[in-house]
């Protein structure tokens, strides 16, 4: 994974001694908390609803044993003994004080970490496919291409200050798993008629008030050109992009509003300035950042483990385990696992201190030191050998951390909702978890098979309800939480925006409605291997709409 180079120590420190001079004077009362506001977005430090949060950055969400075991510490001296992995791949501690947040910083640069331009409207935190560098089906590791990213992006002066946030995802593999269609910029790794390595790039992607999927501005576009390609995409957006109103202000209503082809037209006319100018990505930097994520020597083994055969025909809960949360690696003997943070009846995302020490040791022992957190709200291990897998479940049992239930209904992305952010105007926090407890049988959950339940707790989204097969939208209605349900929504290749299919949902019908929607999926499906999102774009709304509301 990459490595600081003097630069980047000196820009995180440099940052971290402004960041501690004007905390100062905002708690000696120098600086009014409007003054102080913009100042510590900038280093993803919001006001919610009861206290502080931090919102520390992880990269294309890789990180390693010394960096969790950091996570770890700061939960356990300055929060409440959590934090909370969100769907940008990043990680938000609840309940820091002020005067603590310096330090919290200082200790993160310690082990290349911070928490700059993970708020502001900026250039956020690069997400990238969270099996990058070793699932099967990679056409090439993403991972680079991020960090290059990241470099060029950090405190850029030009879009330091744009019109709203700006949201860029990577995926290295035919298979998005990295929601590329519904960011702000989108690329898919592609090799054209040549095998030279480029970028499919989608732009104006984005959730939240105003949902849309992003379109296609390139086919191909050369690798050496992903710098210049992208600033000019920037600078179009920053010259035209709307500040009058900040619920338009985002790059997918530019799309709308301008149209695709003058868009296009006009960011291509940019690219022509400046493409064989000093954004021109030269071969060497490229493969001199490849070197940084080399993946580990693996010697390939046996595609099948005696030792995973023999657990999985006498313990039903690893065959579940080995079922759901495997992801195939690119090497024979090898898969990458997902430790699912979704237990039954629990908080989607959460990890205790505790959890993330022993999440690290695991990485160190049996995972050549990788971890990665996925913008599913699950962290993973990338290179793990079959034979290890029973060891590691063992550990994962006695921790809390062996559910598997990775992609099925259980396995729910939930924001924090008015539990503690200032802008929710419903929880969803509750809501994931009486889902999760109802359809917690692992039999039922295995019945049911892939099924995505998305929560938002307002419409910023940040839940991804939009794109859930399922998603759930709180709302306040006269006093009181409602939830309006969405279907048919989808964040992979095939992105949709789901529908919207009626009138919403008290928080006491809400659970029994999505049970409603289930059984009516599994009294349509030609077989069990036909999916909820499959079943409903064959059949489309209707039979739903009338499993729920009836002839009303």
């Amino acid at each position: 994974m990459y490595r600081y180079d003097e630069f980047d120590q000196a820009f995180v420190k440099e940052r971290t001694a402004q960041f501690a001079d004007q905390v100062r004077r905002r708690l000696s009362g120098e600086l009014t908390e409007d003054e102080f506001k913009p100042l510590r977005l900038m280093n993803g430090l919001y006001l919610q609803l009861h206290a502080y949060m931090l919102r520390v950055a992880i990269p294309y969400g890789t990180l390693n044993s010394r960096q969790m075991r950091r996570l770890a510490h700061i939960a356990r001296t300055y929060d409440k003994g959590y934090g909370h992995f969100t769907t940008r791949q990043n990680i938000q501690f609840n309940w820091p004080s002020l005067k603590d947040t310096p330090r919290i910083l200082e200790e993160l640069a310690e082990v290349e970490m911070h928490a700059i331009q993970t708020s502001g409207n900026c250039i956020r935190n690069v997400t990238a496919d969270h099996f990058a560098g070793a699932a099967a089906d990679e056409i090439a590791d993403p991972r680079p291409y991020a960090e290059i990213l990241r470099q060029w992006s950090s405190l850029h002066p030009e879009f330091s200050f744009l019109p709203r946030k700006f949201k860029v995802a990577i995926t290295g593999a035919p298979h998005d798993r990295a929601a590329v269609q519904v960011h702000d910029i989108g690329l898919q790794l592609t090799r054209n008629d040549k095998g030279e390595i480029g970028f499919t790039v989608f732009v104006g992607g984005g959730l939240g008030r105003t949902p849309m999927i992003g379109r296609k501005v390139r086919d191909f576009l050369p690798e050496e050109d992903l710098l210049a390609y992208s600033e000019a995409i920037l600078r179009v957006y920053n010259l035209y992009g709307r500040r009058d109103n900040k619920y338009k202000a985002r790059i997918k209503i530019l799309v709308h509003e301008t149209g695709l082809e003058e868009l296009k037209a006009d960011i291509e006319a940019e690219f022509e300035k400046i493409r064989y100018g000093v954004l021109r990505l030269p071969d060497e930097e490229v493969r001199r950042i490849e070197t940084y994520f080399a993946p580990p020597a693996l010697e390939p083994r046996n595609a099948v483990s005696a030792k995973v055969e023999a657990r999985v025909a006498g313990d039903t809960a690893f065959a579940r385990f080995v079922a759901h949360n495997l992801n195939p690696h690119r090497v024979p003997g090898y898969t990458s696992i997902t430790i699912s943070m979704k237990p039954i009846g629990g908080i989607p995302g959460d990890a205790t201190d505790a959890q993330m020490d022993v999440i690290a040791n695991l990485a160190e022992a049996y995972a050549f030191d990788e971890i990665r957190i996925s913008h599913e709200q699950n962290v993973i291990l990338p290179h793990v050998a079959l034979d290890d897998l029973p060891e590691i479940f063992d550990v994962l049992v006695k921790n809390g951390l062996a559910e598997g239930n990775a992609g099925l209904i259980t396995d729910i992305i939930a924001c924090p909702g008015m539990d503690y952010c200032a802008l929710a105007t419903a929880r969803s926090i509750p809501v994931a978890q009486r889902i999760s407890e109802r359809f917690g049988a692992p039999e039922r959950q295995s019945e049911i098979g892939e099924l995505k339940i998305k929560i938002s707790g307002c419409i910023n989204a940040c839940g991804h309800h939009h794109v859930g097969h399922i998603g759930i939208l709180g709302l306040e209605k006269k006093g009181e939480e409602f939830y309006q349900i969405t279907l048919g929504g989808s964040a992979n290749e095939s992105s949709s925006i789901g529908e919207i299919i009626g009138r919403g949902f008290s928080s006491d019908e809400v659970v029994d409605a999505i049970e409603t929607l289930v059984d009516a999926y599994l009294g349509l499906r030609q077989s069990p291997q036909e999916t909820f999102l499959q079943v409903y774009r064959r059949v489309g709304e209707d039979p739903f709409k009338e499993a729920l509301y009836g002839s009303e």
